[in-house]
């Protein structure tokens, strides 16, 4: 997604570009996995008087618009990327915290026999399966 893309969706449901929601936008497309805080730190690099409630105002926005999306990848607060990357199972490592992704075909047979079995749905986006890396095994 670019910037003209996030503007223009912004725009077309009647917000305006603010500052704040490109840095807010900018330090998720850069972070890729991070917590409000962590996009709160980038976005302090640029603009440090922007406070940790505008940054959460600003991801509650942006996820109701569809431009973000979050996961929880542990206990604590959750993490954020743009909902264009958001096709995919999140991989963490007990041992080193690492996070890898998956492409949702990689579960398709489970999340199929889950369905079948138990008439249940899984939202492959939020999906998160803790192990241990191949480093770390």
């Amino acid at each position: 997604m670019t910037e003209t893309s996030w503007h223009e969706q912004l725009r077309a449901r009647g917000y305006r570009v603010t500052p704040q929601r490109q840095l807010v936008l900018e330090a998720v497309k850069a972070a890729e996995h991070a917590t409000p805080e962590e996009i709160c730190a980038r976005v302090r690099e640029t603009a440090r008087g922007v406070n940790i409630s505008t940054v959460y105002r600003t991801l509650e926005l942006l996820e109701e618009l569809g431009m973000v999306t979050h996961t929880h990848l542990g206990h604590g607060a959750p993490t954020y990327h743009l909902a264009a990357d958001s096709d995919h199972v999140h991989l963490v490592c007990h041992e080193c915290g690492e996070i890898n992704e998956a492409r949702p075909e990689v579960v398709q047979e489970f999340v199929t026999k889950l369905d079948e079995e138990l008439g249940f749905a899984i939202d492959v986006h939020h999906l998160t399966v803790f192990g241990r890396c191949r480093n770390c095994r």
